[in-house]
């Protein structure tokens, strides 16, 4: 029943005058600011319902007596019995009490009780429960100030209860003397705490601190990081994390190590109406920089980390100036190749940091991309006299009008690029590297290097180009299905070049057949490829009873000059050519516009599928290419000697081919192959393969390629590649990697990894063992790296190194 009558006794509680006459403005609903204070309505009516009411006029207390509930602006108290005692001023709620405040915290009790004005009390037996799923749990909790909460003999976790057994630990929760809430400053602190997993105590702390679980960004200290490796010892970094603004913040890491010192890390981000930007500094004045001096098999060897001043600066950003461009930049500077690596900065695979300032802009069917580039190689033998500095300028346009009834558009490239010295790689197989600039013995050495047994991957000096492309193209499917793709393609190349001193060994040395180097010097140069085409196709479906089945022959044949200026264009974005299906059909195969294809040609190719009932589907194509007439561009290597022994050297080129199998969307297999177009053996052979099956996902991937001298591979090369992962349940997972090198007889790559994840705690452990970031001959990176994230209060790690990771 509802006692209106009630309302009117509880006349001199503030909240309950809303029924008569408004409230005053600081008055809250009972128990509503146990945890959060915040202004009430004050033409909100209150309404009180129990299954009956008691008066007591010598105590001078009212009580209503079970099933009571009380509404008032949103918020519900629930009890056996509410008490109003008149003389003392407060009200108290009795059996299983339970307060649902308007923005969704519960608070459970067996007793609660208010004053007047509910700035002081105290809930005994209390469990509160957020609406973002934390939850506190005391024997007795003390409001004081109207802004502090004190719960005695707390407990604190971000984990829900467990529902076939609630009385089972969560997965983690903090057990305190104290559990101090401060909304003001919206902080929770703990004193005379302990971590417990599974309801086992694992960390002790007198005192520690973190933000309100409704806090997302809180000044304070974040969890601490833990790492070691042989050159720097054991380090422990401690964030602190500054929220200086709503739109901005500056974290601040010291690192103390036991071998080098304090390593000092700062980040400042803050985003701006249209974007936003990050800047990242480390440094240190390190103490024992001999630590960076190895010897092994009595060799000794200075790694770049000996020096005392060490440090990097690392900006990214990114601004939308409107709707179709964007502004941005990712910058990194080092004071050596090895420090981010050393001080463990970097993802241990990064091997290169690439810097680079961007602006690009993207229409419906355009798009323009402005960017300078920089390059900063990590590795011991990296030389950054080596590295070029770039711009480059793309823009591609598709003609909104239809020319001819078909597409037409255009490309447009600018790069530019400087380099101090020239870059090269020998093709012996006496050739290994040693030293901390990986210079070449044997054959090719930096001191005499000569075109048969050296290639030039980087051109010293200055080479400006810029390309223009231009095409048309339109497809017509005649009454028979047929479909003819006649096309034209005009392509233009101007370049400026400025080759730096090359040894006249590599310039007027021994060469290979078809082989012209490039020589030192300045030159301007001009080429012109024009082009006119056909595409064929005839597409041949079937369907049966067993399933359906396509044969779609198809046939591409293109006329144009022959390629000018072979080797006197450096080649600096065109040196890596994998002639497969990917680009059988490629009007021009080569992977950018510092080579460029000439001659005729005509490619030829099948592809099949069948779609079997109930047993997947089957895919496959085989083809060849064939140079009709005219210079064959593959044939003529360049200072990379691209094009060589890739298959297209030849009149009629090899044979390419792919085979997929899919028997379910759970489970596909895809080879690739390329056959000698003479003897048809084998010159290169991939697979690879994925299942998933229930709980369980595996891929791999297997390689077989035979050697190509001319580029540098004297032996064949083979391996094998498996990553694996395995749900154990919903929330534990194993995964696992190996990388098996059949020519070197041995594993250079292993990962074993062991993850956790719900939705209060995340857990990884990985074990990374890799030989192949310092290059051959070199000590692995082994890596053992543990994190544990724990929600609302933060994550934190440990990560150490076995071994070397940066000697050679």
């Amino acid at each position: 029943m509802i006692f209106a009558g009630l309302v009117a006794l509880l006349a001199p509680m503030g909240s309950a005058r809303a029924q008569t006459q408004p409230a005053a403005s600081q008055n809250t609903t009972p128990g509503s600011n146990i945890l959060t204070a915040r202004q009430l309505d004050p033409n909100q009516k209150m309404l009180v319902t129990a299954d009956q009411l008691e008066y007591d006029y010598q105590k001078d207390t009212v009580s209503a007596v079970g099933n009571v509930q009380i509404y008032y602006d949103g918020s519900t108290l629930e009890a056996r019995r509410v008490v109003l005692d008149r003389k003392a001023n407060t009200l108290r709620a009795e059996g299983n009490a339970r307060l649902k405040d308007k923005d969704g915290k519960i608070v459970t009790a067996d007793t609660l009780q208010l004053t007047q004005d509910f700035k002081q009390g105290f809930i005994d037996s209390l469990r509160l429960d957020t609406p973002d799923n934390t939850h506190f749990a005391a024997v007795r909790a003390d409001r004081t100030d109207g802004n502090i909460t004190v719960f005695q003999n707390g407990i604190y976790t971000a984990c829900e209860p467990c529902k076939d057994d609630p009385s089972k630990p969560p997965l983690w929760q903090i057990k305190a003397k104290k559990i101090i809430h401060n909304d003001d400053e919206k902080m929770v602190y703990y004193e005379d705490a302990w971590v417990e997993f599974f309801g086992m105590p694992v960390a002790y702390f007198p005192y520690m601190s973190s933000p309100d679980p409704t806090v997302k960004r809180k000044t304070g200290f974040l969890m601490p990081e833990f790492f070691s490796s042989s050159q720097i010892g054991y380090g422990v970094a401690v964030p602190f994390f500054w929220n200086i603004a709503p739109d901005r913040d500056l974290t601040l890491t010291p690192a103390f190590l036991t071998q080098q010192g304090v390593l000092m890390q700062g980040e400042w981000r803050q985003r701006l109406i249209n974007g936003s930007y990050t800047i990242r500094a480390a440094g240190i004045v390190q103490q024992n920089p001999q630590d960076f001096i190895t010897t092994s098999n009595g060799i000794t060897e200075v790694l770049p980390g000996y020096r005392q001043d060490r440090g990097a600066v690392e900006s990214s950003g990114a601004f939308a100036l409107n709707k179709f461009w964007t502004f941005g930049w990712d910058a990194t500077v080092a004071s050596d190749r090895t420090f981010l690596r050393d001080y463990n900065l970097i993802p241990d695979t990064t091997t290169t940091k690439t810097s680079t300032v961007y602006l690009t802009g993207q229409g419906d069917r355009s798009y323009f991309d402005l960017r300078g580039l920089y390059f900063l190689g990590l590795g011991v033998t990296d030389d950054q006299a080596r590295q070029p500095v770039v711009g480059t300028l793309n823009y591609d346009k598709v003609f909104n009008n239809a020319l001819w009834g078909g597409e037409a558009g255009f490309k447009v490239n600018l790069t530019s690029l400087t380099r101090q010295q020239a870059d090269f790689i020998g093709t012996s197989e006496l050739t290994s590297a040693i030293g901390s600039v990986g210079v070449p013995t044997g054959a090719c050495t930096l001191w005499s290097p000569n075109a048969k047994e050296c290639l030039l991957r980087g051109a010293p000096g200055d080479y400006t180009r810029l390309s223009g492309d231009v095409y048309w193209k339109k497809t017509i499917t005649d009454p028979l299905g047929q479909q003819w793709t006649p096309f034209v393609t005009a392509r233009v190349d101007v370049a400026s070049v400025n080759t730096s001193y090359l040894p006249a060994s590599y310039q007027f040395g021994p060469t290979f057949p078809g082989q012209n180097p490039l020589q030192s010097g300045s030159d301007d140069l001009i080429r012109a490829m024009p082009a006119v085409g056909l595409d064929y196709k005839y597409p041949f479906i079937s369907a049966e009873s067993w399933g359906t089945q396509t044969i779609e022959p198809r046939a591409q044949v293109i006329i144009r000059p022959n390629e000018s200026n072979i080797g006197k264009f450096p080649n600096e974005d065109a040196q890596s050519l994998v002639f497969d299906d990917t680009n059988l059909f490629e009007v021009n195969k080569y992977s950018g516009y510092d080579r460029v294809e000439g001659g005729s040609r005509l490619n030829l190719g099948v592809t099949y599928t069948a779609a079997i009932n109930g047993a997947g589907l089957f895919t496959a194509v085989v083809g060849q290419s064939y140079n009709l007439f005219g210079k064959n561009s593959y044939a003529y290597g360049d200072m990379a000697n691209t094009g060589l022994e890739s298959g297209l050297e030849t009149s009629a080129s090899d044979y390419i081919a792919k085979f997929g199998y899919s028997p379910t969307k759970y489970l596909e297999f895809v080879t690739r192959f390329r056959f000698d177009e003479q003897n048809f053996s084998m010159q290169r052979f991939e697979l690879q393969a994925r299942a998933e099956i229930d709980r369980f996902n595996i891929a791999v991937t297997y390689g077989r390629y035979e050697a190509q001298p001319l580029l540098g591979y004297y032996d064949p090369r083979e391996g094998i590649y498996t990553n694996a992962s395995y749900k154990l349940n919903d929330n534990w997972a194993v995964r696992g990697a190996i990388r098996y090198d059949f020519a070197a007889g041995e594993v250079d790559y292993t990962l074993v990894g062991l993850s956790y994840i719900d939705d209060c705690f995340t857990l990884a452990l990985n074990y990374i063992s890799d030989y192949t970031l310092n290059g051959p001959n070199a000590p692995p990176v082994t890596k053992v790296m543990f994190r544990i994230g724990l929600r609302t209060l933060g994550e934190g790690g440990f990560s150490t190194s076995f071994g070397s990771e940066s000697s050679n």
